[in-house]
């Protein structure tokens, strides 16, 4: 079992850039597809983006695509989302999770571990 802990969220204003790093412990990262979603007031949790595990493919949806990253370094065991570019709409509490196995899947149901959370806010 793996356990996860996001940092490097907090208040932006438009435009601007932050980078979220997701930390493991008690397993090695290189055992999972990693994904990071996210979650508004009011609304349910969706994928943002994902890894697979040589991290030779990455997956993102379409409002994010062109301004973040998803990168992960095994050997530090820790996944990155780099955030450039953003936007009001981009506010939400952003979560890291692992997935046991080689799919890449963005449905929150198919991913095993999750961590507590990290709040971005982007401020007009």
């Amino acid at each position: 079992q793996v356990q996860l802990v996001e940092s490097g969220g907090g208040l932006v204003q438009t435009g601007g850039s932050l980078r979220l790093s997701c930390a493991a412990s008690g397993r090695t990262l290189s055992s999972y597809v990693m994904g990071w979603f996210r979650q508004a007031p009011g609304k349910e949790r969706e994928f943002v983006a994902a890894i697979n595990r040589s991290g030779s493919s990455t997956y993102y949806t379409d409002s994010v695509k062109g301004r973040f990253t998803i990168s992960r370094e095994d050997a530090k065991n820790t996944v990155f989302l780099q955030m450039n570019s953003l936007k009001p709409d981009d506010t939400a509490v952003y979560y890291c999770a692992a997935r046991d196995g080689n799919i890449v899947y963005r449905e929150v149901r198919r991913y095993d571990y999750w961590g507590q959370g990290t709040q971005v806010t982007v401020s007009l």
